[in-house]
């Protein structure tokens, strides 16, 4: 599975890289916003490792740009402490961060965390199942969603969380559960990913006609998918 690796840190993305291709990636790195973007949306990639402070064109940009284009999943390497970045990132489109300094071995589990979630599961027996509640469907073996009968457009980290919520429709999802089968991950005190991201998938229901609160947020308990 190819990795594209961003960072202007080469120091650090030479040990990267000689851990992830020893793990049994395909890497290639870069060190810049504008080579990043160009090689970013060549369809060479399963996943992007993208640091945010890097100089001129910085990783936030980067971001926008890929995500203008395509839903190719990008991890995000932000500074420790630096939640501004991280919640930017996320409402952006990010699917994950991991903050830095990080273990290389960290590193791996996130990227195959998401890479798993990306590519689905499903046998080809099921490739046509789909689940559904009201105007909203899903088809998890082809990652498609549809609103009315109209695509909606969603990032790898957006649609597993969505289809969870799907998947228990009616029944409040507490965070933890939605963290660990929908990024792929324990819930780290104080994380703020999931509010985010359920925010983009509220915005883009809304954007599609559908009700915002159709997703409802339970105090102190988690979210829950209104059944129809």
């Amino acid at each position: 599975m190819a990795v594209l690796l961003v960072d202007d840190d080469v120091a650090l993305v030479a040990i990267l890289q000689e851990y992830l291709e020893a793990e049994g990636f395909d890497v290639k790195s870069v060190h810049d916003g504008e080579t990043a973007v160009a090689e970013a949306l060549t369809g060479q990639y399963a996943i992007v490792v993208l640091d945010v402070m890097m100089p001129r064109m910085t990783g936030i940009e980067v971001l926008k740009q890929i995500r203008a284009h395509s839903r190719l999943p990008v991890l995000m390497l932000t500074a420790k402490g630096d939640e501004t970045d991280r919640i930017v990132g996320l409402e952006l489109g990010a699917d994950d961060y991991v903050p830095k300094p990080c273990s290389a071995r960290e590193l791996v589990a996130r990227i195959r965390a998401i890479l798993r979630r990306a590519q689905g599961g499903e046998d080809d027996d099921d490739a046509d199942a789909s689940i559904g509640n009201g105007v909203l469907r899903l088809w998890p073996a082809q990652r498609k969603a549809e609103v009315a009968g109209e695509p909606l457009d969603l990032t790898s980290t957006e649609f597993n969380l969505l289809e969870v919520l799907a998947r228990n429709a009616g029944r409040v999802v507490s965070k933890a559960e939605l963290s660990t089968h929908g990024l792929g991950r324990p819930l780290a005190r104080h994380d703020r990913s999931i509010d985010v991201h359920l925010a983009n998938i509220r915005r883009k229901l809304d954007g599609h006609g559908a009700a915002r609160d159709c997703i409802k947020t339970v105090f102190r308990r988690g979210y829950q998918l209104i059944s129809d």
